[in-house]
């Protein structure tokens, strides 16, 4: 259903309630804003990543970063 929004003087707008809700959009969502040219955009919600849990499994994932096994994922 096509929806419009204001933007203001400092480029903020108004997501209306009902994109809110087909987005799932909670306050503190993250969105991602995708142009497309031609005066065409997609926006979506997305997840942050824990970048401190990434860091430390990161450590765990020495066994799998030989040559031997870039060698044999080469092609995947």
């Amino acid at each position: 259903m096509p929806t419009i929004a204001k933007v203001t003087v400092k480029g903020q707008t108004t997501i209306p309630k009902e994109i809110r809700a087909a987005l799932q959009i909670e306050p503190g969502d993250l969105l991602l804003w995708e142009t497309e040219g031609k005066g065409v955009a997609k926006v979506r919600r997305i997840h942050p990543l824990d970048l401190a849990y990434l860091r430390a499994m990161e450590d765990t994932l020495e066994e799998w970063s030989s040559p031997a096994d870039d060698e044999a994922y080469r092609g995947l």
